[in-house]
């Protein structure tokens, strides 16, 4: 038996190049736990030169898919494939296999997203397909031609002319096609072998493990955080695309969720709340189980108040400003606290510029409600075991979560929660501990806040509670020690034989090796 197993995490815009709580989770994984070595395999926006994150010595690889870069992936780097073949896959004259094998693969596609009744192993052949085919041809040549672009806009259009309430626009037609191309870029994007692949959220990441499935058997370990599905409803509906965008992104989403709890052979969830979420996408109950984020209580431990906000009630809150964490809810729960605290202090630490057009929505907010000297975005915090200490009491406003770090990290320092019930926050948080409210109930928020602020026995009570409470349940040792049980098990258990073993292209590439 390995000493050490070999893993491929795979995320998403956090680890290790961007801050949040996923990333406090990978981070965790990566530094504690002792029977993997880390492969990471981080698909970015654009290309990032520089980690956020010191790197443990269990992390041997990072991996970087920039999907949505000027340059294709491969043009900025090395996947290991032989240069000579990377230069005659593009040089060679694939019209005609474009036409007779490919389309009619990207149409099966297309129809499958378009179908919510489609049975799933049916999209999962199909998504196989794809990826034979893309083994020994260009996919940029290929989803940039002509022919592709013809067949995504006739087989739409006469999908969604069945459908009389909406039609679409060639602005429509494009940002779709120019979608469907990004997110399948990992489908072309040789990986190297591991023992499991583990995903961080069950979306569109799931293509370099399904490339690991098809190619050698790899099992997958899906971590649900926040639900992708429901948050990515939520930023859908929200957003200003036309109908047509919203219809396509929701349906491909939906679509590539079911293939994600397909395909898993462990779904391991933050809280109990997601697995309903999970069974209703298609996920067999009996692959699920449930791992809480855990947290270093010598390091989150109660501290002193610093001296400058001794007698000021302040309001803590570490959160990412974007729409997700509600922050103009906070603003607003501030606003109420002020009439009854007119000297309240609420500072916000995280990333302002994750989206520019929020913050520049809460700053409008703020300045209009005259909150200037009360509500403050402070920006990065370069202690986060300290964070909490800074106030009298931390708040969450957020309208989706998964098992909120943020939460578990103030509990531990012994700072009581207002908090809105979303997501895992009442499996931490209870009555003894905080105050729960409802997503976006600005006044039941400055209330319990006031309450708080205006009651120290019962502040330091529930603060007294929070961290016991911690203590108990949620200790980073607990944490690590059933993710290195999650590995042994699922690397030990019999799965899937590789599909790819008896093809034609692996039996090529084994004499090419020899």
């Amino acid at each position: 038996m390995k000493s050490k197993y070999d893993v491929m995490l795979i995320l998403e815009g956090t680890y290790p190049f961007n801050g949040g709580g996923v990333s406090t989770w990978a981070h965790m994984l990566c530094n504690k736990v002792k029977n993997v070595n880390y492969t990471l395999y981080s698909i970015n926006a654009d290309f990032e030169q520089k980690s956020k994150y010191e790197l443990s010595d269990n992390v041997k690889n990072v991996i970087q898919v920039p999907l949505w870069s000027p340059l294709e992936p491969q043009e900025l780097i090395s996947y290991g494939k032989k240069y000579h073949k990377t230069v005659n896959r593009k040089e060679q004259n694939d019209s005609d296999e474009i036409v007779e094998k490919f389309i009619p693969i990207f149409e099966r596609l297309l129809n499958h997203i378009y179908n919510e009744k489609s049975d799933v192993e049916d999209i999962d052949d199909t998504i196989f397909d794809m990826w034979q085919f893309f083994q020994k041809h260009d996919y940029k040549n290929t989803m940039k031609s002509v022919a592709v672009w013809k067949s995504f806009c006739n087989t739409v259009s006469e999908i969604i002319a069945k459908d009389n309430h909406y039609s679409a626009t060639l602005y429509d037609f494009t940002v779709g096609m120019r979608w469907i191309y990004r997110f399948l870029i990992p489908i072309s994007i040789d990986v190297p072998k591991v023992d499991v692949s583990h995903l961080t959220l069950s979306g569109f990441p799931v293509i370099p493990a399904l490339v690991l499935k098809y190619k050698y058997g790899t099992p997958i370990i899906a971590t649900e955080h926040g639900v992708f599905i429901r948050e990515r409803l939520i930023a859908i509906n929200s957003s200003e695309y036309s109908f047509f965008l919203k219809n396509l992104l929701i349906k491909f989403s939906e679509c590539i969720t079911r293939v994600v709890y397909y395909k898993s052979d462990l779904i391991l969830s933050v809280n109990k709340f997601n697995i309903s979420w999970e069974k209703m996408y298609g996920a067999n109950p009996n692959k699920i189980d449930v791992i809480y984020n855990g947290i270093d209580v010598d390091l989150f431990s109660p501290i002193a108040k610093p001296a400058h906000l001794e007698n000021v009630p302040t309001v803590v809150a570490a959160a990412r400003i974007f729409e997700l964490k509600d922050i103009i809810t906070m603003i607003k729960s501030c606003d109420v606290v002020k009439q009854e605290i007119p000297n309240v202090k609420y500072l916000v630490y995280g990333d302002n510029n994750a989206v520019p057009e929020y913050t520049k929505e809460c700053t409008t907010l703020i300045k209009k409600l005259g909150l200037e000297e009360n509500f403050i975005l402070a920006g990065y915090h370069d202690k986060p075991h300290e964070l909490f200490c800074e106030g009298d009491i931390s708040i969450l406003t957020s309208i989706s979560e998964g098992f909120p770090y943020t939460v578990l990290e103030s509990m531990s320092c012994g700072i009581p929660v207002v908090a809105t019930d979303v997501g895992g926050v009442t499996e931490a948080l209870d009555e003894k501990c905080g105050f729960i409210c409802k997503p976006k109930d600005y006044k039941a928020l400055g209330k319990s806040v006031i309450t708080l602020l205006q009651d120290e026995v019962l502040r330091r009570q529930m603060g007294k509670n929070a961290r016991k409470k911690v203590i108990d349940n949620f200790t980073i040792d607990k944490f690590i020690k059933e993710y290195e049980i999650a590995y042994d098990f699922i690397v030990n258990k019999k799965v899937q034989e590789p599909i790819y073993l008896n093809t034609q292209i692996h039996q090529e590439e084994a004499m090419e090796a020899s």
